[in-house]
C-alpha cells in the first residue's frame, strides 16, 4: 500500500503494476530517424583553408537554395587535411528527410559550382556498396531497343511536299500541300492550344500555348515532346538553333507553397520576374528575368520590345538592353554574364546580332576541323543624341569588344538597324529632322560589311520610309515611301498612299543605285521569296484597299546575261517585271513558303471578322485555292532547316535541270491521265445507274397498270445492238501568239 503525502489518497501498488500502457507509450513514443539515407557526399567542393570556411558554406548552401534544395551552413561538414591545414575537396550534407536528399541528389548532381568546380553527389549509404564492389564481371543484359519517332521525318515525304498548320475556332490541323490531289490533312485536333500555335525556326517542333505554359510536338505521330512550366504564358521565342527558348507572361511569376520543385519549376528568387529562358533538349529552367519598358521623352511607358532577348546566330549568347544604360550578354547554357561585366553604354537603344552566312559557316565549319580559331560574333548598336554628343551607330565584335566601325549621326529622331540575312550589309534607317523639327525625312546608312574598313553608303531620300527590306542573298532592297500628311494619324480607314522603290549594289563603285519606283500605290508590306528574286508588295491592315502585286526582278535575266558588256547600254532596271495582281479583302498576314513558289495570304479573327480564311498564290499572282472560314485565326508555313546539299551538289542540279523537269512532267502527265481515266469511269458509271433506275421505273408501272386492269401494250421488240462508234472531238484554244523576227 502508499499514501500520497498531500492529499491522503491510498494507492495499491498491485492494482497499478497490472494495468497495461504499452499501446498508449507505443503511440506517443519519440521517433528517431537513425538511418543515413538523409545524408549526402558532395565531390568537386573547392579545397580551401579554415579562414574561408564559412564564405564557403554560405555559397554552396546559397546554390543548393536556389535549386529548391534549402540547407543550412550548419548542416554541412567539411574534413579537412590536418597536416597541410586544407580541406579535402568533399563534405557531408545533412537534410531533414530522405525525400529532401533524394531531391537535391537529382537537382545539384553536375551543377557547375564555378568555372573550375562542378558538384558530385553520392548517398552516404552508397559509400559501402561503392567500397565492397564485387570484382567478378557479368556481362550485363541488353536492354530491349525502343526506336524513337524521326523529328524531322517530315522531310523524307516521297513527293517533298510542305506542311503548313491552320488554327480556326478551337481546332488545330497540319496540312501536306503540293499538287490538288496531293493535298491533305496529316494531323488535327481540337483544345490543342488555349492561345495560339508556333513552329520552330527549323521546323522541329510545334508549341502550342497553354494556360499551364508551352508544350512541344513533333515526330510523325505528334507525340508531346517537352513542356515548360510558365503560367499565363503569352509571348514565345526560339533560339535559331533550336536550343533554347524564351517565355514571357505579363503576370509576374508567383510561386505557391506546395508547388513542384525542381530545375524544370520556379523557386522563391525567380518570383516578380515575367521572361524565362529555357533548355529545350532537358526541358530546365537557365533563368528569368524582369520585364524593362522603355520610357518615352515625356516619361509614358512605351510598349515592351520584342523578342526581349536575342540571340547570336550560333547560339552561344543572347544579349539584353536597358535601356539607356548597357547590354548585357550572357553565356549559353550557363547563362552567366560575360566576363562578368556589361557593356555600358549611355543612351543605348537598341542592338542587333550580325546573321552568319553561308560562307561563315563553311570557314567555321573547316576553322574547327582545323583546330583554328573560329571567327566571332558581330552586333551592331545605336544610341542617340545626349547633350553635345551626336548619335552614333557603332560595330563591334563579341565576345573581344573590338570596336570594329562607328558612325556619328546628327539630327536623329528614331533608327532601326536592319542586317542583311548573310550578313553582307547592314543598313541603319534613320529619321531625322529639320532644324525647326517640323518635318521628318529618311536617311539610309549601309555598311558593306565585307570590305575593309566597313565602307558606308548614303542614300539620301525626301519622304519617311514605312518599310524596309532587304532581298534574301542579295544585293538589293526595297523601301516604301510616303508624303502623305496623314502618316502617324491612327484614324481607322485611312490608307496612305505610298512609293515603292528597288535599290541594287553597283558592283566595282560600291554604291547603291535605283532600279525604279512603283508610284502611288496603297502597298505598306513587302515581302520577299526566301529565293529572293520573286517580291510580293501588299496592302494589309486596310479595310478599303487589300490588293497584291506580284513582281518579278529578274525576269530577262537571260537575256542580260547574253549581252554581257553591252548590258550597261540598256536601261538600268529593265528586268523588274510585273507579274500579276490580286485581291484578298481584308487580307491581314502574308508569307511565302519555304520554296518560295507559293503565296499564302490569310485573314485572322483576331483583327476583324469579315470573310475570314486563307488562300495560297503561285508566285505569279495565280489564285491556287481559297476557303473562307468562320473563327479562323492563323496559317503559318511549316519552316524547312538548312540544305545539306554543298555547293557543287546545287549548281549539279541547276546545270541538270531539264532532266529532272522531263521526269517531273511524266509523273504530272500519268497523274493527270489517271485522273481522267477516273472521271470517265465515274462518268459511265453514273449513266448505268440512270438506265437501270428508268427500266426499274418502267417495270413498275407496267405492274400498276395490270393491277388496275388496264391494258399493257406489248414490249417493242429490242433491235439488235448496233455497234457504237465512240468520237473524240479536239478543239485547240489559241492563248497567246508571239511573233518573233529572226535576223540571218
Amino acid at each position: 500500500m502508499a499514501t500520497d503525502s498531500v492529499n491522503g489518497a491510498v494507492y495499491d501498488d498491485d492494482i497499478d503494476a497490472e494495468i497495461d500502457y504499452s499501446d498508449i507509450e507505443a503511440k506517443y513514443k519519440v521517433q528517431y530517424d537513425e538511418g543515413l539515407d538523409n545524408i549526402l557526399v558532395v565531390d568537386g567542393i573547392p579545397v580551401i583553408d579554415k579562414s574561408k570556411l564559412d564564405k564557403l558554406l554560405t555559397r554552396v548552401a546559397k546554390d543548393f537554395g536556389k535549386k529548391g534544395a534549402p540547407v543550412k551552413p550548419e548542416d554541412m561538414f567539411m574534413p579537412w587535411d590536418d597536416a597541410k591545414g586544407k580541406s579535402k575537396g568533399y563534405m557531408f550534407v545533412e537534410f531533414k528527410n530522405a525525400d529532401d536528399a533524394a531531391y537535391a541528389m537529382a537537382a545539384m548532381n553536375g551543377h557547375p559550382f564555378d568555372a573550375k568546380h562542378t558538384f558530385y553527389l553520392n548517398h552516404f549509404t552508397d559509400v559501402e556498396k561503392f567500397v565492397n564492389l564485387d570484382e567478378t564481371w557479368a556481362e550485363p543484359e541488353p536492354e530491349p531497343y525502343k526506336p524513337k519517332e524521326h523529328l524531322r521525318a517530315w522531310l523524307g515525304d516521297p513527293q517533298g511536299r510542305d506542311q503548313y498548320v491552320t488554327y480556326r475556332g478551337e481546332e488545330v490541323e497540319i496540312h501536306w500541300h503540293g499538287k490538288p490531289s496531293q493535298c491533305e490533312v496529316a494531323h488535327k485536333r481540337t483544345g490543342w492550344t488555349d492561345l495560339y500555335v508556333s513552329w520552330s525556326p527549323l521546323g522541329t517542333y510545334l508549341a502550342t500555348l497553354h494556360r499551364q505554359g508551352v508544350r512541344l510536338w513533333g515526330g510523325s505521330s505528334w507525340e508531346a515532346q517537352q513542356r515548360f512550366a510558365h503560367p499565363l504564358v503569352k509571348l514565345i521565342d526560339f533560339s535559331p538553333n533550336e536550343n533554347y527558348m524564351i517565355t514571357w507572361s505579363h503576370d509576374p511569376i508567383v510561386v505557391p507553397e506546395g508547388m513542384p520543385q525542381g530545375p524544370q519549376y520556379f523557386s522563391a528568387e525567380d518570383e516578380g520576374n515575367n521572361i524565362a529562358v529555357w533548355d529545350i533538349k532537358t526541358g530546365n529552367l537557365l533563368r528569368t528575368f524582369p520585364s524593362v519598358l522603355p520610357e518615352s521623352e515625356d516619361g509614358t511607358k512605351r510598349q515592351m520590345q520584342w523578342p526581349a532577348l536575342k540571340w547570336s546566330t550560333d547560339d552561344q549568347f543572347v544579349g539584353r538592353v536597358t535601356p539607356g544604360q548597357q547590354i548585357s550578354v550572357y553565356e549559353l547554357p550557363s547563362m552567366r554574364l560575360h566576363d562578368k561585366k556589361s557593356l555600358k553604354i549611355e543612351g543605348v537603344v537598341d542592338f542587333e546580332w550580325c546573321p552568319l552566312g553561308d560562307k561563315d559557316r563553311e570557314e567555321a565549319e573547316k576553322a574547327v576541323a582545323a583546330g583554328k580559331k573560329v571567327k566571332e560574333n558581330m552586333l551592331a548598336y545605336w544610341t542617340p543624341e545626349v547633350a553635345n554628343q551626336p548619335a552614333r551607330v557603332t560595330v563591334i565584335n563579341f565576345p573581344s569588344r573590338t570596336i570594329l566601325r562607328q558612325k556619328n549621326l546628327f539630327n536623329v529622331s528614331e533608327c532601326k538597324l536592319y542586317w542583311q540575312n548573310q550578313g553582307d550589309f547592314l543598313c541603319v534607317k534613320v529619321d531625322r529632322h529639320t532644324k525647326t523639327k517640323k518635318s521628318v525625312f529618311c536617311n539610309l546608312e549601309i555598311f558593306r560589311v565585307r570590305e575593309k574598313d566597313f565602307p558606308i553608303e548614303v542614300v539620301e531620300l525626301k519622304d519617311s520610309v514605312t518599310d524596309f527590306s532587304w532581298e534574301p542573298k542579295g544585293e538589293r532592297f526595297a523601301i516604301i515611301s510616303t508624303s502623305d500628311p496623314n502618316l502617324g494619324n491612327p484614324a481607322a480607314g485611312i490608307t496612305l498612299k505610298t512609293d515603292v522603290s528597288f535599290y541594287q549594289l553597283v558592283r566595282g563603285k560600291g554604291d547603291f543605285k535605283l532600279l525604279r519606283t512603283l508610284p502611288n500605290r496603297t502597298s505598306n508590306t513587302i515581302r520577299w521569296s526566301p529565293r529572293g528574286r520573286h517580291v510580293v508588295l501588299a496592302t494589309v491592315g486596310s479595310s478599303s484597299k487589300s490588293e497584291l502585286e506580284f513582281w518579278d526582278l529578274d525576269f530577262n535575266q537571260d537575256e542580260v546575261r547574253r549581252e554581257g558588256p553591252n548590258q550597261s547600254k540598256e536601261e538600268w532596271g529593265v528586268g523588274i517585271q510585273h507579274l500579276g495582281t490580286a485581291d484578298h479583302y481584308a487580307v491581314t498576314d502574308a508569307e511565302w513558303d519555304p520554296s518560295g513558289r507559293y503565296l499564302a495570304t490569310s485573314a485572322s479573327a483576331w483583327r476583324h471578322t469579315l470573310e475570314n480564311g486563307y488562300a495560297v498564290w503561285d508566285f505569279r499572282g495565280q489564285e491556287l485555292e481559297k476557303h473562307i472560314l468562320d473563327r479562323f485565326k492563323q496559317f503559318l508555313w511549316r519552316p524547312r532547316p538548312r540544305t545539306l546539299l554543298t555547293k557543287e551538289q546545287q549548281r549539279k542540279i541547276r546545270r541538270n535541270l531539264k532532266e529532272y523537269s522531263r521526269q517531273f512532267e511524266e509523273e504530272d502527265a500519268a497523274e493527270e491521265s489517271n485522273i481522267s481515266a477516273e472521271l470517265i469511269a465515274q462518268r459511265q458509271r453514273l449513266v448505268d445507274e440512270w438506265n437501270a433506275w428508268r427500266r426499274r421505273c418502267k417495270d413498275e408501272l407496267e405492274e400498276e397498270r395490270k393491277k388496275r386492269g388496264k391494258k399493257v401494250e406489248p414490249k417493242p421488240k429490242e433491235p439488235e445492238e448496233e455497234e457504237k462508234e465512240e468520237i473524240e472531238v479536239w478543239i485547240d484554244e489559241v492563248i497567246e501568239q508571239t511573233e518573233e523576227v529572226v535576223e540571218d
